[in-house]
């Protein structure tokens, strides 16, 4: 989440009735700050805070990138916050300990899920996984997503195009190779994984249209639900959205997103594809569920694109983020890039394809999964919940309706969990196999803890893991020349945390021979 203070501040300067917009804006904020004063002095016991500011609170303190400040505000506070962010509420908890008495004692008052105006747009109103209400409608729907969308076998039915997008990026390298230039290994990563989850969810691929459409990058990139209107921090200034053009622009980016999803439910439905269950397309499935007439809920045309835009976001960016980052740690260190490269090598032996059994052998570089994952989680403060009532944890008073950020970026660098807490050591997990990231072991939760953990782990992971391989496998790769300097590890904030700064590589061809 972007909490720029200057943004809201710039919108309402640039309107015609910006001195009047203003006054309203500090004598409503004033207004709402007194309120939540008295209303908090009547509670007892709530956790700590730092230091507010009039109007805003705590929104000051969070910066460009949130999960890098409350890290450091959780060290000098302690691990469970209660911020004032605007109007909103907000708890951060920033420990393992805190987090396994959330999931094992107090997992359904935390399992709703905080939004904002741009995701209950683009997602129907949060008809959908990620971003709806906890309840028995959403039960069922992460269940039909589980066992008819997100299953072993369906992902297993994907590898043919995992083989046919790697075959490519890897024939794209083998050029770069015989013109003796650097790549941008980031966007070529990006590509061939939007690609995979495109052409397995949509039939398409991410950056081509054949018959002149839109593609779906064209109308995705304009997506930013992680931002927010200044409604969303004061609830009493929505009419400041719509005065900023703020709602405006999210709607002609919906409209334009909806014409795509349309397009693509209505060209399945008349093509009526008649294949087998391992060549069919999320968008073939779901419209087979629909003709069933399933008793569980009405699977409307609404929720089939709530639900498919939902795969889709959640499934290609963590695994272009995860494998940008990897790069860039092993670029870092050689010796581990040595290391990682010489298993994958030995396990393949010589063939020229990777079969997926190799994968399934290969330790360390799982390893090396993790330890990215650990130091650089796609989304470092998961996806924000809210307390359905008020809970105790450790003695203070957690109010209902609280927008809770778990901190996983802080969790996982936490030095008494973590020897060397922020260098990069896959070995660490040599000593320790059984911890995963399927939210079992609180200290490592790059994917979430409880109900609301990401359903579709095995999705990502097969595609993460067959794409890491082959780049491991093909080639070696070279830092460009920069001074000595070692890769920028600059972070940038967006529906995914990723590099500020492209990786650039040199791919060198490696001989089976």
């Amino acid at each position: 989440m972007e909490f720029v203070l200057s943004s809201i501040v710039e919108k309402l300067q640039h309107q015609p009735n910006s001195a009047l917009s203003t006054i309203c804006f500090i004598i409503i904020s004033i207004l709402c700050i007194v309120k939540f004063t008295r209303r908090n002095k009547k509670i007892n016991n709530l956790p700590p805070s730092p230091p507010k500011l009039p109007l805003i609170g705590n929104l000051h303190q969070l910066g460009t990138l949130p999960h890098q400040s409350l890290k450091a505000l959780s060290k000098k506070y302690g691990p469970l916050l209660l911020l004032q962010l605007g109007q909103t509420q907000a708890l951060v908890v920033s420990s393992a300990e805190l987090v396994e008495e959330i999931a094992k004692s107090h997992d359904v008052a935390f399992s709703n899920r905080a939004n904002n105006k741009a995701a209950r747009v683009f997602f129907h109103q949060c008809n959908e996984v990620a971003f709806a209400p906890y309840g028995e409608e959403w039960r069922k729907k992460r269940k039909l997503c589980v066992l008819e969308l997100l299953s072993t076998n369906r992902v297993k039915s994907f590898q043919p195009i995992r083989k046919n997008e790697v075959s490519m990026m890897i024939n794209s390298l083998h050029e770069a190779c015989a013109k003796g230039s650097s790549v941008n290994l980031s966007k070529l990563i990006i590509t061939t994984s939007n690609n995979i989850s495109c052409r397995c969810i949509f039939g398409l691929k991410f950056e081509t249209s054949d018959d002149g459409r839109k593609s779906i990058a064209e109308v995705v990139r304009k997506i930013q639900f992680s931002k927010l209107g200044v409604g969303d921090l004061f609830s009493s200034l929505d009419w400041v959205d719509v005065l900023t053009g703020f709602m405006s622009r999210i709607k002609i980016i919906y409209a334009e997103l909806d014409a795509f999803l349309e397009e693509v439910i209505e060209e399945h439905k008349r093509k009526k594809k008649n294949c087998d269950d391992n060549n069919k397309d999320f968008v073939d499935v779901l419209l087979q569920l629909q003709e069933r007439d399933m008793p569980e809920f009405e699977l409307t045309k609404d929720i089939m694109k709530a639900l498919l835009l939902d795969l889709f976001l959640a499934g290609s960016d963590t695994v272009s983020t995860t494998i940008e980052w990897a790069f860039a740690e092993l670029a870092n260190n050689p010796e581990i890039m040595k290391k990682v490269q010489e298993e994958v090598r030995r396990i393949v032996g010589g063939k020229s394809m990777i079969e997926e059994n190799d994968l399934n052998e290969m330790k360390y570089m799982k390893c090396v999964i993790k330890e990215t994952l650990r130091l650089h989680p796609p989304g470092p403060l998961l996806i924000p919940r809210e307390t359905a009532n008020s809970v105790e944890i450790k003695g203070y008073h957690i109010p209902k309706k609280v927008t809770v950020y778990i901190n996983s970026y802080a969790i996982h660098r936490d030095p008494k969990l973590w020897d060397n807490a922020e260098e990069f050591i896959p070995e660490r997990f040599e000593d320790s196999q059984q911890v995963d990231y399927k939210g079992i072991d609180f200290q490592f939760i790059p994917f979430g803890i409880g109900r609301r953990a990401c359903p579709g782990m095995s999705f990502g992971a097969a595609s993460l893991e067959y794409m890491m391989a082959n780049l491991l496998y093909w080639f070696d790769w070279k830092v460009i020349p920069n001074n000595g300097a070692m890769i920028d590890m600059s972070e940038l904030n967006g529906l995914t945390v990723i590099k500020k700064q492209p990786l650039y590589l040199e791919p060198m061809p490696y001989s089976i021979c």
